[in-house]
């Protein structure tokens, strides 16, 4: 049998190993960086999370609100999931370009079919530093006609899509279209 301190010292840090485990690996925190770069009049989408790592649960009719709050501003939604390999493929690209041209096209993602833990972690690794909506089932995709991930959309100051790109997009494409929405 253990002396009685040694256990309790035991016990102290087992507690205290799983309470630090809990809080980091359930936490929002993306870094010192997690708050998104958001449009210059984003400030008119009251639906627009302020906080990168929030990811509130959305589904198409609320999808549908916030880009009627964003007109007047260029829109880039990336559907995407932490588990897709394509995602991954993409995602600095797509940090990037959210630096680049994020006080001029609002940037947008849309988690799929993922669990928010691995969604924050995914955000956090790649530097993501705008705003994805949460949909766990699938939903907005589904309801948009859309098949797999990741799928970028593209969409106009009006509120038009003027395109989309299924698959992992190449950095080329992804610079034409940011310059087609803002010119």
């Amino acid at each position: 049998m253990q002396p009685m301190p040694f256990r309790r010292i035991s016990i102290g840090l087992a507690v205290l190993a799983v309470s630090v485990t809990a809080c980091s690996s359930g936490g929002k925190a993306l870094g010192p960086d997690h708050r998104p770069i958001l449009a210059t009049n984003a400030a008119a989408a009251p639906l627009l999370p302020v906080d990168a790592a929030e990811l509130p649960s959305f589904d198409l009719s609320t999808y549908q609100r916030l880009l009627t709050q964003l007109k007047g501003t260029p829109v880039l939604v990336n559907v995407w999931a932490s588990w897709c390999g394509p995602c991954t493929q993409e995602a600095p690209r797509l940090a990037r370009a959210a630096k680049t041209y994020g006080g001029r096209v609002q940037f947008i993602g849309i988690d799929i079919l993922d669990a928010r833990d691995s969604a924050r972690r995914f955000m956090a690794k790649y530097g993501w530093t705008y705003p994805s909506l949460y949909d766990d089932t699938g939903a907005i995709r589904d309801g948009l006609g859309l098949i797999g991930q990741p799928v970028t959309i593209f969409y106009d100051r009006g509120g038009a899509q003027v395109a989309h790109w299924s698959g992992a997009l190449p950095e080329d494409e992804l610079t034409k279209r940011l310059n087609q929405i803002v010119a």
